[in-house]
């Protein structure tokens, strides 16, 4: 059954338009029209069948039916923070994190991040939301994460300074001093929240290490190799989402065993 995001299909029994972009997939690629059956999720976690009403030049409208059980979202809320890396690399950061259960991408702008800031405003924002989005529709989750623009990174230790939950910075595993690895979450009991922090190409230097770790991040490490910067935040949310057993429910216990 085809899927399509709807931001208004909140409940049955409602008469919503599309966006433009899902109008036209739905019309120009799909050739749906009046009386298809069609599936719309809200962004938010609902999901409803629904019938085409309308598709024209005046846009699609459709009819909410029955709600339809979507899969349930992770039990920790995760807001991965990524710096911005070269080239369309953070179209792939944000896809992935899509489908591995994020609440929240923020893209970061830090010491070392090759790119300027001015490239990535709001038109980029958006681009990544419509990336989410359609990462959301492939996966099956009915839960769009929100897509903020830039922020600077002492701006993002304030605003994750503020928020409770788990705060975990990931580092090169040459990194000096008071670095863990991942393993030692594993008996931890799991977090309702977690923010996780992705560095640049260059890394992070010592001098947001420290700012971070006063902010109450633990700067830590996912094993011996130097990974790239845009294979890092699916390396981490994966072992994550493995480690916090993110399929069972909510008040399961989380540790599990490691060996090595």
């Amino acid at each position: 059954m085809h899927r399509f995001f709807a931001p208004g299909a909140d409940r049955a029994d409602v008469v919503v338009g599309l966006p433009d972009d899902e109008a036209r997939h739905l019309t120009q690629v799909l050739r749906l029209g009046p009386g298809d059956a069609v599936r719309v999720f809200d962004g938010r976690g609902r999901e409803h069948a629904a019938v085409v009403t309308d598709a024209g030049r005046a846009g699609v409208r459709v009819r909410t039916g029955c709600a339809v059980a979507a899969p349930a979202e992770p039990g920790v809320r995760v807001t991965l923070g990524a710096a911005l890396l070269k080239g369309r690399k953070v179209d792939a950061v944000v896809r992935d994190a899509t489908m591995l259960g994020v609440h929240v991408v923020q893209p970061l702008v830090t010491l070392r991040t090759e790119v300027p800031a001015r490239r990535f405003g709001a038109a980029a924002a958006e681009r990544w939301t419509r990336i989410a989005v359609a990462s959301a529709k492939q996966c099956g989750r009915a839960f769009v994460p929100r897509v903020h623009p830039p922020l600077d990174f002492d701006r993002f230790l304030d605003a994750a300074n503020a928020a409770a939950g788990l705060r975990l910075l990931l580092v090169e595993p040459a990194a000096a001093g008071g670095v863990a690895s991942v393993r030692s979450l594993a008996g931890e009991p799991r977090p309702s929240a977690a923010v996780v922090a992705v560095g640049p190409e260059g890394g992070w230097t010592e001098v947001e290490v420290a700012q971070a770790t006063r902010a109450g991040f633990r700067p830590t490490t996912l094993g011996r190799r130097a990974l790239r910067a845009e294979a890092v935040p699916v390396a981490a949310l994966a072992v994550l989402h493995f480690l916090w057993r993110d399929d069972d429910p909510p008040g399961a216990p989380s540790a599990v065993g490691t060996e090595g």
